[in-house]
Formats: C-alpha cells, sequence, structure tokens
C-alpha cells in the first residue's frame, strides 16, 4: 500500500506556454490525477497562459481532449477538476493583458502562487520582468525554470541573473523531472537504508557504472530546438549528471534540500575535465540515418529536421547520440569509470542505472560450475520504474553444482499494487510546498555547463562530423568500442 496523501495549501498554479505539448501532455494531467488522489483542494486554480486567442470553455475542451480516458473512467472527478482550470491570453512581449491577468491573481491573495515557465528559455526573463513590474513575484510566489538553462555558461548565467534580480534564489525552482522518479529517490533509500549497500559504495567493491537514457523516437516536433541543442545539451548537462550525483554523492547530513545539493555540487565539482587533449577517448558522437524502429522504417535525423522547419538543410552536425566516460576524482570513487549513453532512435526506450559491482577475488568453483558473473544493481526509470539485483546461486536439483546468474526483481507497479506517480505529480506539489531538494540550485546548473562546454567546444574545434548510426540500433560502433576496449560491455538486455 502507498502512503496517503496530504492535501497541500491553495494555490494557483500559472502555466506559461499553457497550450504546448509539456502542458497539456504532462503538466495538466499530472495536475488531474493529484486532484483525484485529494490533494489539491477546492478552491486552488490552474492557470493556462498562451497567446492563442481561446476563451475559458475552448481551454476547458483542450483539456478534456488530452484526458480523454478520465472521461470514461472518472468523468465526475474531470469536471470538477476542470472548474478549477482558467486560461488567460497574454502575449509575454507584449504590455496588453498584463493588468487583467494581475487582477485575476488578487482575487486570492492568500494563495500560494505558482509561475510554470513552460516556453522557450528565450522568455523566461521577459516573463519574469513583466511579473515583477505587476508585483506578482512578492510572498509565496515561485517560479519553475525548465531546462535547457542556457546553452552554456555565458547563457546559463545570464538567463540566471536577470530572473534573479524578479525571483530570489529560495523562489527559483530549476525543474529536472528525472529527479521526480521514483527510482531515483528510491537510490537514496536504497543507499542510505541498508547496510547491505553501503559499505560496499566505494571503489573498493565497484567496478564501473553504466547510465543509459535511451530513446525509439526521433526529434519528432522538436527538430528547430534540437537542431540548435543536440544531446549532449539537452540530456547529458542536466538529465544525466544529476544522475551521476545521486549514484555518486556523499552521505548527506539530513534530507534537507541544501544538505542533498551540497553533496550533489561536490560531486560535479570533482568530475575529471574532458576538453581538446581527450574528448577523442572519453566521447563518441553520433547521429541517426534512416532505419527500422519498432518494427516500421523511419527517416533519418536530416529528414526528420526538414519534416518540421521551413528551412530545409542538407546536413547538421548536431549530435542526437552521445557516449562518454567520465571519472570522478576523489577517494571514494578513484579509479572507478562512469559510462554515459544517451540518444534517439536506438533500439529500446528504456532508462536506468547499472552498478556492476567487481568480480569475487577468487572462484572456489571447478568450470563445470559455469562461469562467476559480476553482481549488478540495476535501478530502472522507465518503462517499468524498479530495482533488480543480480546474484549467482546454485540451480536446484540433485545434477550436481550448477551456477546460475538470477536476479531480485522488483517492480514498484506490483510490489506495492499501484502504478506509480508520474515524476511531474510530485514536483508541481512540492514547488507548492516550497520544498526544493529535488530542483537544481544555480551553483550546480553552473557546475555542470563548466564541465561540458568543454566538450562542446572540443567537438567543433575537430570539425568532426557527429557518427551515422542506424535508427534501431544502440547507435555508432565507436559507443561500444568506448567500453569494451575497458574490457567491459554495455548492459542491453539483463543477461
Amino acid at each position: 500500500m502507498t502512503a496517503p496523501a496530504q492535501p497541500v495549501d491553495l494555490f494557483d498554479l500559472v502555466i506559461f506556454g499553457g497550450t504546448g505539448d509539456l502542458a497539456v501532455r504532462k503538466l495538466l494531467p499530472a495536475l488531474f490525477h493529484r486532484y483525484v488522489d485529494g490533494q489539491i483542494q477546492d478552491g486552488s486554480r490552474i492557470i493556462g497562459v498562451a497567446r492563442e486567442a481561446l476563451d475559458e470553455d475552448g481551454y476547458r475542451n483542450q483539456i478534456r481532449s488530452a484526458l480523454s480516458g478520465a472521461v470514461i473512467s472518472q468523468p465526475a472527478k474531470l469536471d470538477a477538476f476542470l472548474k478549477r482550470v482558467h486560461y488567460c491570453s497574454l502575449d509575454a512581449r507584449k504590455d496588453e493583458g498584463w493588468d487583467d491577468f494581475a487582477s485575476l491573481l488578487a482575487k486570492q491573495p492568500g494563495h500560494v502562487r505558482v509561475f510554470y515557465l513552460s516556453t522557450s528559455p528565450e522568455l523566461f526573463v521577459d516573463i519574469c520582468q513583466r511579473l515583477g513590474h505587476c508585483g506578482l513575484n512578492q510572498d509565496k510566489s515561485r517560479v519553475v525554470l525548465e531546462k535547457p538553462i542556457g546553452k552554456d555558461l555565458a547563457s546559463a548565467n545570464r538567463i540566471n541573473d536577470d530572473v534573479g534580480r524578479v525571483f530570489d534564489e529560495s523562489q527559483t525552482f530549476r525543474i529536472d523531472h528525472y529527479l521526480g522518479k521514483e527510482t531515483v529517490q528510491n537510490l537514496l533509500a536504497l543507499r542510505f537504508g541498508n547496510a547491505l549497500f553501503e559499505p560496499l559504495w566505494n571503489a573498493g567493491h565497484i567496478d564501473h557504472v553504466q547510465i543509459t537514457v535511451a530513446e525509439t523516437l526521433g526529434v519528432e516536433r522538436r527538430g528547430p530546438y534540437y537542431d540548435t541543442a543536440g544531446a549532449l545539451r539537452d540530456m547529458v548537462q542536466n538529465h544525466m549528471l544529476q544522475l551521476l550525483c545521486m549514484v555518486a554523492m556523499e552521505p548527506p547530513a539530513s534530507l534537507s534540500p541544501d544538505s542533498v545539493r551540497d553533496e550533489k555540487l561536490k560531486v560535479l565539482h570533482a568530475l575529471k575535465p574532458i576538453d581538446g587533449g581527450n574528448a577523442s577517448q572519453f566521447t563518441v558522437r553520433g547521429q541517426y540515418r534512416a532505419g527500422a524502429a519498432q518494427g516500421h522504417s523511419v527517416p533519418g535525423y536530416i529528414e526528420d529536421l526538414n519534416a518540421d522547419s521551413k528551412v530545409k538543410v542538407e546536413k547538421s552536425n548536431t549530435e542526437t547520440f552521445v557516449a562518454l566516460k567520465a571519472e570522478i576524482g576523489n577517494w571514494r570513487w578513484s579509479g572507478v569509470p562512469f559510462y554515459l549513453r544517451t540518444g534517439k532512435r536506438l533500439a529500446d526506450r528504456v532508462s536506468e542505472i547499472v552498478v556492476a559491482f567487481k568480480p569475487v577475488p577468487h572462484s572456489i568453483f571447478t568450470a563445470a560450475a559455469g562461469p562467476l558473473a559480476q553482481n549488478r544493481l540495476v535501478l530502472r526509470l522507465q518503462p517499468d520504474e524498479g530495482v533488480k539485483l543480480w546474484l549467482t546461486i546454485k540451480h536446484p536439483g540433485p545434477g550436481g553444482l550448477r551456477l546460475r546468474h538470477v536476479p531480485l526483481d522488483m517492480s514498484f507497479a506490483e510490489a506495492f499494487g499501484v502504478q506509480q506517480p508520474d515524476a511531474y505529480e510530485r514536483l508541481l506539489l512540492d514547488v507548492v510546498r516550497g520544498n526544493p531538494t529535488l530542483f537544481m540550485r544555480r551553483d550546480e546548473v553552473e557546475a555542470a555547463w563548466r564541465w561540458a562546454d568543454p566538450i562542446l567546444a572540443a567537438w567543433m574545434a575537430s570539425g568532426e562530423a557527429p557518427r551515422p548510426y542506424t535508427a534501431g540500433t544502440w547507435g555508432p560502433s565507436a559507443a561500444v568500442a568506448l567500453i569494451e576496449r575497458d574490457g567491459r560491455t554495455w548492459d542491453e538486455d539483463d543477461e
């Protein structure tokens, strides 16, 4: 059984970009599920803001369509939820409408105010400045910034400086939805709540760590944005480094927000540099070509890009795949490689962390018993969140001693009898509560960019194009060589 849901304080949650894909596909469904579970009290409001000239009924109909499954299963709850939903047509770069918007919020002066910027980062500053001009940054007001925050350290600092003139650091929540996933938070419980793991969580017992975030989809409708970003900016600099920090950080003094984030920051500072001197050795970048995914023929990156853009291109040096070998220069992790891999149009949709322990120092078993495999702890973030610990045991039966490598497997959905909530469900209500533990602090963002910027610079200086790989595979062959030259292999099938 899951713990009972606790209601949060009354709030007004304003979603800038309220008609966009993230709002309609993720944010509003997440809020509906929390409403159904009783965590959102009647009297709270959800206000979508966008440039489209919609009325409230038109906006509610969009949300009703997005929640079409709920219409059948919980029509009364959906109707009640939609009464909490409002709409305001605004242009972030124009003056018209802002006074009316401020008047709408002034009707509930005691509410927590959350401004979720589900927009292009180029609009972050304009929106915050207008919120400040209207006096909407006071008291219990909070702003949520979606990634990416900038394209490099300099642009990230400009955004943080300008937003910081309106909202102070305690009011600013930089969201990374991967940190809201159940498995990521369970990593804290596994490490620090069990005597079994933490004594072994170091270079003396761990051989290496793998972090894979693989997608079967291409760039879809994000082509114009993605071609200016690429996989390193889109995934590695934020999501994957945050996962690495959760694996590698020292035990915090407590679970207070700054204790946890202080320890993550130490990991980022301890990452060994990858730059022009070693980028060719420690990184691989690729770009997908036409192939087959999930049994269907799919186009290559350039074709996907041109299908979503008015300006056609013949080539692009944007990477859709990155594999790299990272090392942490401290006592706990000295000599332990962290292999990171992410890409689009790969063979499977999976996000997981694999902690591979060192083999036993001496085998007492004969060759006839079979090989000894490494113990591995596999934390699956998607699609089926859970934890799997691979152990060596004797195969049952009288046929002599035969070794088998088998998992202790726990699916959260099966173990607790419920479907785990989406990460946004937890994170949105954490903002209302004012709990920043699972959000990035400014100095974390800066440290991540300081490590990523030299990699981007090395790639640009090399002039080399990303290595091609066929859609539906696991990326360029060079990514296999990256790990296999160390005598290891990517964990792809749990065998």
